[in-house]
């Protein structure tokens, strides 16, 4: 199994809303903005087709799913 460009970004998201969730619990409730952030993050791209940590991860070399598939 290859990881590409949509399995990274899941894996990212949700360890940036736990990781912000736990420092919320701990440190200060202010950390949920980074929650909310990552949330609208994920929304817009959802309409708008981008995203800026996919642009990143393609950058660094990830393999979309499309080339992964074809390999």
């Amino acid at each position: 199994m290859t990881m590409t460009v949509d399995r990274f970004l899941r894996l990212i998201a949700g360890f940036f809303v736990m990781l912000s969730v736990l420092l919320a619990w701990q440190v200060s409730p202010y950390f949920l903005l980074f929650t909310a952030f990552v949330g609208l993050n994920l929304f817009q791209s959802a309409f708008t087709n981008w995203c800026p940590m996919m642009s990143l991860l393609r950058r660094l070399g990830v393999p979309d799913a499309a080339a992964s598939d074809a390999s």
